[in-house]
């Protein structure tokens, strides 16, 4: 009995199972995806075979099914951000609209495009990127435009080069150093119809275009001007850095107790403001300026310098470079189409400010460094002067001496006898004053016979060539000297190589100090 209701039950429980396993299964009617509207079911991804129809429309042909799964036209198939477009807009399930472009901040396709857009909007031409690389496409070099060529095959149109921003200096012009004045810095009118003037003739003398000078800067040329206020010459003013420059300097901040440096801009500037203003200054040319008495030309020869009845300036422009302590040239270029022979014409002078009033008692001609200290009664340091002292052949004397007499526009005798001899000059010659004579306008006699202090007629060359013996400055340091000095003040030579010897030098030369100059006891 048990046997057969145990086999019924086997039997029963069978039939059930075969049941349920004949029913159809709704889930799985409905987790069969239905193919979606206007898309393709493809039998394996990426198994796709391309064709190019007569036409030359691209045709697209999915290789398991046989189905054309799209046809691209040659021109849509060269503007892959347009098929990419027009999919985005199938995905998005409507029509791109003419005009539109939207872009998705969180698609980095969109923001790249974006990108790319403005750059094109602004003018500028870039590169396809390289992430647009399709492999189902013609990536060849014919996808592009081709350049423009001739018919040489060559091309002829290349980019406009872009604008350069470049700034194109403009000369320096020296002249704006100073605020303009009324006419200054104006070309006068002068005659059209009249000829040309020659040259002028400079003597023999070594002459340099303004234009050409090199090295000039007027921060400089301030400097030498603030110097030259302080008691501290600095020679001429000519807008140059040098020896003379370096030594003033050391002896300006000596005798006005300040550490000022050549490249403290802001100090020299206040400094000029506290002295006398602005380092350039206005000054009208007189008729007694244009008129003068200047000679065409200074002989070299002395028996020619004999025969002259004053060596007197050559031109304005020597006249008042000497009476502003400058340097011709720097003048000249610091007022250029200037007409200096005309009355009435304002140029720009060096504002040297106050000669030095302090009574001198005692003077240092250092030989080593080629400058003559000045000191007050309290040895205290007044003035400091860029000097010419002697030369190997014929060198200073040594020692200590003193101050005889002086004497402004001094007569100079020649003496070949007990001088040096120039050329076929055999004869005792007397050669008139002026500023352009052997000794300039000052002669500071010593007590030792025929050495003195005195001038020159070329104060550029102060500090750097050699003398017969004699300590020589430039005209207006040697005479502003004269004006600090009596007799009797001593003059102590220091430095340099021995001159033991000489009394046995053939002294520089005498000065007559008769009726033709000016004698100050």
């Amino acid at each position: 009995m048990l046997r057969l209701i145990f086999s019924l039950s086997a039997l029963a429980a069978g039939l059930v199972s075969s049941s349920a396993f004949a029913m159809p299964s709704v889930d799985g009617a409905q987790g069969v995806r239905p193919t979606e509207r206007g898309v393709l079911m493809l039998a394996q991804e990426g198994n796709i075979d391309i064709y190019y129809d007569a036409r030359g429309n691209r045709v697209l042909v999915d290789a398991d099914t046989g189905k054309v799964i799209a046809i691209q036209p040659p021109g849509s198939r060269l503007d892959r951000r347009a098929l990419r477009r027009q999919m985005r807009m199938q995905e998005l399930g409507r029509a791109p609209a003419e005009g539109d472009d939207r872009y998705y901040l969180d698609n980095p396709e969109d923001m790249a495009r974006f990108r790319r857009r403005q750059l094109e909007e602004n003018g500028r031409v870039i590169p396809p990127p390289v992430d647009e690389y399709d492999p189902n496409d013609n990536n060849s070099v014919d996808a592009y435009p081709p350049a423009p060529n001739n018919d040489e095959g060559y091309a002829t149109t290349y980019p406009e080069a872009p604008k350069s921003n470049t700034i194109k200096r403009q000369p320096l012009n020296e002249a704006s150093i100073d605020p303009e004045q009324p006419g200054q810095g104006e070309v006068l009118q002068t005659n059209p119809t009249a000829e040309p003037s020659p040259p002028p003739n400079t003597g023999g003398k070594a002459t340099v275009d303004p234009s050409l000078s090199l090295g000039v800067r007027q921060d400089v040329a301030a400097l030498q001007v603030l110097l030259d206020r302080g008691g501290a010459s600095p020679g001429v003013i000519d807008g140059r850095f040098g020896s003379n420059v370096d030594k003033a300097l050391a002896a300006y901040n000596e005798i006005n107790g300040t550490s000022l440096k050549s490249t403290d801009e802001v100090g020299i500037q206040a400094a000029l403001a506290q002295s006398g203003g602005d380092a350039f200054a206005s000054y009208t040319i007189t008729p007694e300026d244009a008129a003068g008495h200047y000679l065409a030309s200074i002989p070299e020869d002395y028996s020619q310098k004999a025969k002259l009845d004053c060596m007197c300036y050559t031109s304005v422009t020597e006249a008042l470079a000497e009476r502003f302590h400058m340097d011709e040239t720097y003048l000249k270029s610091i007022n250029k189409g200037l007409d200096f022979n005309r009355p009435g014409t304002i140029i720009k002078v060096a504002n040297f400010g106050r000669l030095v009033s302090t009574p001198v008692a005692r003077i240092v001609a250092d030989k080593t460094k080629k400058e003559v200290y000045a000191y007050d009664g309290g040895g205290k340091l007044v003035a400091a002067y860029p000097a010419t002292i002697g030369s190997a052949d014929t060198p200073s004397p040594t020692g200590i001496h003193a101050v005889s007499r002086i004497a402004l526009d001094p007569n100079y005798t020649y003496n070949p006898n007990i001088n040096f001899k120039q050329g076929q000059n055999d004869k005792i010659l007397t050669v008139p004053p002026g500023p352009n004579g052997p000794v300039g306008s000052v002669w500071i006699a010593l007590d030792k016979p025929t050495y003195g202090i005195h001038g020159t007629p070329d104060p550029s060359k102060i500090g750097k060539t050699e003398s017969h013996g004699c300590v020589r400055l430039t005209n207006w340091d040697a005479r502003e000297l004269a004006k600090l000095v009596s007799p009797g003040v001593t003059v102590e030579f220091v430095g340099g190589s021995s001159a033991d010897n000489i009394a046995q030098q053939d002294p520089p030369g005498d000065v007559d100090v008769g009726a033709k100059s000016e004698e100050l006891q």
